[in-house]
């Protein structure tokens, strides 16, 4: 009995260990990244735009790294009204022309979703499609309304 009690202790340890470990130092966190180059782009300022506030007059997003994890946080305003678009998490994954994002994006238009705010919130990608120059949010459908969204980061 003590034999098998000791290798299910033993073996519990060994399979439970690296997970605790990692937690401990924050591993978990760490942003999955594919491409290097990818990665130094991302770092950095950005403009960010939803099309419903505005084309002309962009936002920004910052994404910085600490310990691994790479965060954004951005808005944009739209003028003379009460239009936002917040943007507000981690980076989960970096790829050649993929982002994965976890954290919250919150939006008010004044003709959408009747002018009350709507969230998105948990796991996004952000992708590059064609030759554009920014990563746009690949969950397009306005949870809230029937509205599509066009949530952008501009490369710099």
């Amino acid at each position: 009995m003590r034999i098998k009690r000791r290798f299910l202790v033993t073996f519990m340890t060994l399979c439970l260990w690296p997970g605790l470990h990692a937690q401990a130092r924050g591993d978990e966190g760490r942003a999955v990244v594919k491409d290097k180059q990818a990665k130094a782009r991302l770092l950095g300022a950005h403009r960010l735009s939803l099309q419903w506030i505005s084309w002309d007059y962009f936002g920004k997003a910052l994404i910085t790294e600490k310990d691994g994890t790479l965060s954004i946080s951005g808005e944009q305003k739209g003028r003379g009204n009460g239009d936002y678009l917040k943007i507000k998490g981690v980076i989960t994954e970096v790829d050649t022309k993929e982002i994965k994002f976890r954290g919250t994006i919150e939006t008010r238009v004044s003709h959408i979703n009747q002018g009350s705010p709507c969230k998105r919130e948990g796991e996004m990608t952000f992708r590059i499609t064609q030759n554009r120059k920014y990563w746009r949010l690949q969950e397009m459908d306005n949870p809230c309304d029937g509205a599509t969204d066009y949530v952008d980061i501009y490369f710099r």
